[in-house]
């Protein structure tokens, strides 16, 4: 007998620990893409993710015998803290194996709740084969994070809030995949009350089970899985979400970290919540859609569904967020090693915000020059490539290359043998455009620069690091350009760092 999904999503039990979250514009966003995009924000739950409805709403439904031998639950994070709040307020007993690459902030928050935390694997797949082996071992009742018409029934509650709060038209709704119990609810609830609004799924390039399997016309496994977004980081789907999405979901889209990393960053300026990658996947998934499809004056929704972000990886996420939005494009730039030539490079740079400039003096020759500019559109780096090239500079656009991206920004330099007579400074200046170039012309020509480091931070200071060839001779003629430069400075020649890296 088929399942009657639009009846378990109307009388679901969610609503003793879920509220009904918020339906929020998103107007800078929306300014930006030219649509009308919509928030359900689900990361402003109690335990910042919808997955407490699901899970509740299979916890309430069990018998009292089976409440008191207790729950068992595998877990990236948002459904473990779902399982111990329900547990909580149910008054059983809740053990949570989860991935040990879960962030912290996630297994705190289930010990928090009163769950009992068990680490295994490196992800959800690998939890949830020890919770299997614990369920039979201790005989206790074990709640699928998606899998089971119950958690997905409280997780279509939400497409049913969207409904109600939303009279006018919907154009489409994005959901982020995991392993699917979230999507199915939705799309159930809404194609059967809606069947004109899209749903659209959204999932990492690197942990795609979802569109793999519906592209393979049956559930594939992967043998490994991104672990960005923790929260969808699933090898296989289940089999009752498979079912679902295949007959209501209508398209899939896949997007990369840098995309995840600029959602983030949209939804931070927009509310100044702080989502958690997966939280972030289905905003990320809108723009790229939209931006492929050529959309326009279209009322989108993304759904964030979740807000448990270990404060770490902020740094990874604000150094990636410009690069995924397009705001950030890095090169490699060949210049020949002679006076001058940084400042024709900069020059030929004109009127651009510089982001990044690494340099490290290492061949008599050539000079390799790592630099970032900000872009408005992601046809530019292309372009600016070109312009450097007709100014006599080689090229490597590095905008789309990971390596680059992740490591090697921060590697640029080394020991030079070539870099006699040293002086390396720590200078300061106002943040603001053109203060980088004003800099540069400022510095006497006479004096070869062997190393240059400077990267915007948004702040209100400009930090550069510079290593400059002082010939003996010229120090107090130097000491005079450094009374005369006027921004202040710090001579880093002692700095121990400084003798064993640079």
């Amino acid at each position: 007998m088929p399942i009657d999904y639009l009846k378990r999503i109307l009388t679901s039990k969610v609503y003793d620990v879920a509220v009904e979250s918020p339906l929020d514009p998103a107007p800078q966003i929306s300014a930006r893409i030219q649509n009308k995009v919509l928030l359900k924000r689900e990361d402003t739950q109690q335990v910042f993710s919808f997955k407490l409805r699901g899970a509740y709403n299979k916890m309430a439904n069990l018998d009292a015998a089976t409440l008191k031998r207790g729950v068992i639950a595998a877990s990236a994070g948002n459904h473990a803290q779902g399982v111990a709040l329900a547990a909580k307020r149910l008054g059983c007993r809740a053990v949570i194996v989860m991935p040990t690459t879960t962030p912290r902030v996630k297994v705190d928050a289930v010990r928090r709740l009163g769950g009992e935390v068990v680490l295994a694997g490196d992800s959800f797949s690998d939890a949830y084969l020890r919770a299997k082996e614990i369920e039979q071992e201790e005989k206790l009742t074990f709640v699928h994070p998606f899998d089971d018409p119950d958690v997905i029934a409280g997780q279509g509650t939400i497409g049913m809030e969207i409904l109600r709060q939303h009279s006018g038209p919907i154009d489409a709704i994005f959901v982020a995949i995991g392993g699917g119990g979230l999507i199915s609810g939705v799309a159930a609830f809404v194609k059967s009350l809606r069947p004109e609004i899209k749903i659209i799924g959204v999932q990492t390039e690197d942990s795609n089970a979802m569109m793999r399997s519906i592209k393979a016309g049956r559930r594939i496994t992967m043998n490994d899985v991104g672990l960005f977004s923790d929260g969808t980081a699933v090898k296989q789907v289940g089999v009752e979400t498979f079912r679902l999405a295949r007959e209501y979901v209508d398209d899939y889209i896949a997007v990369d970290t840098d995309a995840i990393c600029a959602g983030i960053k949209d939804v931070f300026q927009e509310t100044r919540s702080v989502l958690e990658p997966a939280g972030a996947l289905a905003l990320a998934g809108l723009k790229r859609y939209a931006a492929l499809h050529e959309w326009k004056n279209k009322t989108l929704v993304a759904i964030t569904c979740g807000a448990n972000m270990n404060f770490d990886r902020l740094r990874f996420v604000a150094e990636r967020a410009d690069v995924g939005e397009a705001r950030e494009a890095v090169f490699a730039v060949t210049l020949p090693e002679k006076r001058g030539s940084f400042l024709r490079l900069c020059e030929a740079v004109g009127k651009r915000s510089v982001t990044e400039f690494n340099y490290r003096i290492s061949d008599p020759e050539t000079a390799q020059v790592f630099v970032g500019l900000t872009i408005s559109s992601p046809s530019e780096p292309e372009k600016i490539a070109n312009m450097f090239r007709k100014k006599g500079f080689p090229t490597l656009d590095l905008t789309l290359n990971e390596m680059a991206k992740t490591h090697l920004r921060y590697m640029v330099g080394g020991h030079s043998g070539l870099a006699k007579h040293e002086q390396l400074l720590r200078f300061e200046f106002p943040e603001r455009p053109g203060a980088l170039m004003r800099f540069l012309t400022a510095m006497s020509p006479t004096w070869n620069i062997s190393l240059f480091h400077y990267r915007n931070q948004g702040d209100d200071y400009g930090r550069i690091l510079v290593g400059i060839q002082v010939p003996p001779d010229d120090k107090k003629q130097f000491k005079e350009f450094l009374d005369t430069l006027g921004y202040p400075h710090w001579s880093e020649n002692e700095n121990p760092a400084y003798r064993l890296f640079l």
